[in-house]
């Protein structure tokens, strides 16, 4: 999807703020709503936990640095002195404020020491009738004795010394009087740890929660996440050709844009759309552009995701989906390589029919009036025409949009749509019309690959694209890497693979001879070789291969179909012809299985050679089985066409040998340098004739 997301534009950094801010509100309900109501609870429990151990810290500090303010200002009336240490200790009965008033004061001392931030310890040593007597007071007597200092006649005795300031001696008699008083500390010390725990719960709650949500924003980010119409880049214009397919999108965007003039007619149903057709011509793009147009936000999710191998995953992340959906109440929802949840229901893995089921209950005709804006475009590979698929599903679909192939006219406009956006890279005057048809059976991204890969070609020789780096892309695209070296030492193989190609190419030019009456520019223009090469092929395995055009007749006559046998027949037959029976290999593999395909297709479900028009295949389309007729026919017209392709070229033998030497040394040869090669070769040799008894041979 990232083609279609547009660059971030240069905006003013609160517009960026604002919509940063809005982003990301929005992704947080988001997931809230897609919780469950454990999950919800959860985070709502420790969100209100947050504030109120931040604020139970802080009043707890408040507190401290209230106290600690106090004995600031008893220390900043008093003098600093010394303990004498000769005179007993004794612990003082009832409180420091009752000993005070009613016993005669020498002298009051208050030992103190900083606890954590603001506050002090402090225990109080008042001299009186040659004793010192210890007072640890709480804090709320603390606070009267501070009060009572400023007025009080013992207010003017009063001295502060540091615990740190004191004596070794002194040091040993507070050891025992903080024994003494252990059990009596007071509130304000117990705080200390309390404001502490407090703090760091609600500084680790705070952390937690936020990575918490990171982590599931990231997950959700990879697999729910709308796009705004915004983000999408390009528009419907730039999808060049499909005027039936774009037709057919204008009737949604017509439809949902006058919904409420479509419910006069009784129209009200839910927008469900089914996409269908081969990959890649188009129908994420399609969708992005529509919901563009309609200025809605749309999420892309694929199918194969809900596939998720326990019961109720696809199921549970559907509804999460639709919680989204809802939420936005105006959207669209695109399901992508949706094709598993057309087929049929039942004797297959239970989670994928919970997950059918559920999708069935989602694109129901009955929803709310929250639902009804929702568009729910599901896309697949295939439609009811080439697989058996659910009638409860495809009902669900008031309208299917089927996107097919490009013709030749839409691939030309589509690589000129390409190529005009890099046309000061491209060489003036390009004729693709032979590109056009070695392209013919691909898709719109198909072509768009070729151009790219004809740019990467051109910037890496620091040249412009032209029609020569155009083929070459196009044979990387449509066949694969190839290399010279898995075959260039390994001489045998390679003959044999020269023998073998050359066959087939042979008995295509010769019913194409037959054709045009040797008129070799219609053979140049018709001919659907492009290349006979002895390199390599790690995509298909083979150490050598045919480039040739990808079109496709879709109406086949009983000719068509023997004239295809023999030349799929023709590598086995000029094997056998060089090499002799047992010098056959299984090169031929490949072309056997095909033969064997076409023939059933023409005995068994087309009737032909037999007195019946008949398709017994449809009978049994699970695992069909050929009845010994239907193998008998099969074999007979196999063995005729083998015989006839075998005799072709047993009479073009010498102009074989010669073709295979000229392959060998040069690795690869062109149509056009193969055809040139054939005809150098019959003016040397007046092997026309031959070419023309045969064509009179095939026409009697």
């Amino acid at each position: 999807m990232s083609n279609l997301l547009k660059p971030s534009d240069a905006a003013p950094a609160t517009r960026r703020f604002k919509l940063a801010v809005k982003k990301a509100a929005g992704r947080l309900q988001d997931w809230f709503v897609i919780q469950s109501m454990a999950v919800k609870l959860t985070v709502l429990a420790v969100a209100l936990l947050i504030p109120a151990t931040s604020i139970y810290s802080f009043m707890l500090m408040q507190k401290q640095a209230a106290m600690a303010e106090q004995i600031k200002t008893m220390s900043a009336r008093g003098e600093a002195g010394a303990i004498d240490g000769k005179q007993p200790v004794v612990f003082g009965t009832g409180s420091v404020l009752s000993f005070l008033e009613t016993n005669p004061v020498e002298r009051i001392t208050v030992v103190f020491e900083p606890l954590l931030w603001d506050v002090s310890e402090r225990i109080i040593l008042v001299e009186s009738q040659g004793k010192l007597h210890a007072y640890y007071p709480s804090d709320m007597e603390a606070k009267i004795f501070a009060d009572k200092a400023v007025t009080a006649s013992w207010g003017s005795k009063l001295a502060f010394i540091p615990r740190g300031e004191l004596s070794p001696g002194s040091l040993e008699l507070f050891e025992l009087l903080d024994q003494r008083f252990a059990s009596a500390r007071p509130q304000i010390e117990k705080d200390n740890w309390k404001a502490g725990v407090s703090g760091v719960i609600s500084g680790a709650l705070t952390l937690g929660v936020l990575g918490f949500l990171y982590f599931q924003f990231k997950s959700q980010h990879k697999s729910l996440t709308f796009i705004e119409p915004s983000q999408v880049h390009g528009s419907i214009d730039d999808l060049v050709g499909m005027d039936d397919v774009k037709a057919e999108v204008a009737q949604i965007k017509d439809h949902y844009e006058r919904r409420t003039e479509y419910a006069e007619y009784g129209i009200f149903k839910p927008f469900n759309v089914m996409f269908s057709g081969p990959a890649g011509t188009g129908k994420t793009k399609l969708a992005s552009y529509l919901a563009k147009e309609l200025r809605l936000p749309i999420l892309f999710h694929s199918a194969a995701n809900l596939e998720t191998g326990f019961v109720a995953g696809g199921s549970n992340t559907l509804s999460r989906i639709v919680a989204m959906a809802k939420r936005r109440k105006r959207c669209i929802v695109f399901l992508d390589e949706a094709q598993d949840l057309f087929m049929k229901r039942g004797g297959r893995r239970k989670f994928d029919d919970d997950t059918a089921n559920t999708l069935l209950s989602v694109l129901d005709g009955v929803r709310s009036q929250n639902e009804a804006e929702i568009i729910w475009i599901v896309a697949s590979n295939f439609n009811s025409e080439t697989m058996e698929m659910d009638e409860a599903m495809l009902r669900r679909f008031q309208m299917k949009v089927d996107f097919r192939m490009p013709n030749r006219t839409e691939r030309l406009a589509i690589f000129g749509h390409y190529l005009s956006q890099r046309a000061d890279k491209v060489l003036p005057g390009l004729d693709l019309r032979h590109l056009v048809e070695v392209t013919e059976g691909r898709s719109p991204a198909d072509l768009e690959t070729i151009v790219n890969q004809a740019g990467i070609t051109a910037v890496q020789t620091g040249g412009m694209i032209g029609a020569d780096t155009l083929m070459q892309a196009a044979e990387r695209v449509l066949v694969g890497n190839v290399n010279t070296n898995a075959t260039k030492e390994r001489e045998r193989d390679r003959r044999i693979i020269a023998v073998h190609e050359w066959g087939h190419f042979l008995v295509d030019l010769t019913h194409e001879r037959q054709l045009t009456h040797d008129n070799w520019e219609q053979i140049l223009d018709d001919m659907k070789t492009i290349k006979i090469s002895l390199k390599a092929n790690p995509r298909t395995n083979a150490l050598g291969f045919v480039f040739h055009k990808q079109g496709i007749n879709l109406l086949k006559t009983k000719g068509d179909i023997e004239h295809d046998v023999r030349v799929l027949l023709g590598g086995m037959a000029n094997e056998e012809l060089f090499f002799g029976e047992e010098g056959t290999t299984n090169g031929a593999h490949n072309d056997i299985t095909r033969v064997t395909k076409l023939l059933h297709h023409a005995v068994g479900e087309m009737g032909m050679y037999r007195k019946t028009r008949l398709n017994f295949g449809a009978l049994s389309r699970e695992s069909p089985e050929v009845d010994e007729e239907t193998r008998s026919i099969m074999e007979a017209q196999s063995e005729r066409l083998y015989g006839e392709t075998k005799a072709v070229l047993a009479r073009l033998k010498p102009l074989t040998e010669h073709l295979v030497e000229k392959l060998l040394e040069a690795d690869e040869m062109s149509l056009s340098e193969a055809l040139l090669e054939i005809r150098n070769f019959e003016a040397a040799c007046c092997i026309g004739q031959e070419f023309r008894i045969e064509a009179e041979v095939n026409r009697a």
